[in-house]
């Protein structure tokens, strides 16, 4: 029997240590891209009267930038909480089925599975589904979920510390900062014209409502307008 050629484990070697690397810096890269909308949201959020602390504490737990984005905008326009709790559960609605897909492919056990549901969202999701032919889901989920936690969390004390420093958002300008973070979150998930066309109606429809429904209200209207268009759609 012929002897493995000599250079065989370097190679693989070699191999591990890129993947390792393209996922390092991948994830670092995707860390950094949400850097702007922790800072939008702190800051937006002080001005929606919540403390910094609960601003942080918003970021640890509840961990969803749309949601996030969501619940500060509904409370900060004078809705009530029903409106904003609601709203945010239901855009939280995707991270549940990311979860079931999460699960189905890494099997999470013990306390690992409570820490998995904290940090299951569109990016550690995508960069687990991307790596897994390659065998590298779990370093890329736990890779990506880690630099996204910590610098949206740093970011977001930034932007609070930042906003109560500044006062009023609107005498800098950064009171457009929420809905245009919103919108810059949503615009890369509408990947289809199906999507788009949903998006459109929902937003039309939430537009409408606005002079005859209470504060908030109305972005909770569009989101199960879309929730409802998508299982027409999907029959």
């Amino acid at each position: 029997m012929s002897e493995p050629p000599a250079d065989e484990h370097p190679l693989t070697d070699a191999s591990r240590k890129a993947a390792e690397r393209r996922i390092r810096n991948r994830a670092l890269t995707i860390g950094i891209s949400v850097t702007p909308f922790g800072l939008s949201f702190g800051a937006v959020s002080v001005e929606a009267h919540l403390s910094v602390v609960q601003v942080c504490l918003l970021s640890l737990v509840l961990f969803s930038g749309a949601s996030q984005f969501a619940l500060v905008s509904i409370i900060g326009a004078g809705g009530s909480y029903f409106s904003a709790v609601g709203t945010a559960l239901l855009l939280g609605v995707r991270n549940g089925l990311y979860a079931a897909r999460i699960n189905a492919l890494l099997r999470p056990s013990g306390w690992r599975r409570f820490v998995m549901a904290e940090v299951t969202i569109d990016e550690s999701t995508a960069m687990a589904l991307s790596e897994a032919p390659s065998g590298n889901a779990a370093r890329a989920f736990w890779s990506t979920a880690l630099s996204v936690y910590v610098l949206w969390n740093v970011s977001t004390v930034i932007g609070a510390l930042v906003g109560n420093a500044l006062g009023s958002p609107a005498t800098t300008g950064l009171d457009v900062a929420g809905p245009a973070a919103f919108v810059a979150l949503l615009a890369p998930r509408l990947t289809t014209l199906r999507m788009r066309m949903v998006a459109l109606a929902s937003g039309l429809i939430a537009l409408v409502t606005v002079p005859v429904v209470p504060v908030g209200a109305p972005i909770l209207i569009g989101g199960l307008t879309a929730v409802a268009l998508l299982l027409v759609f999907d029959r």
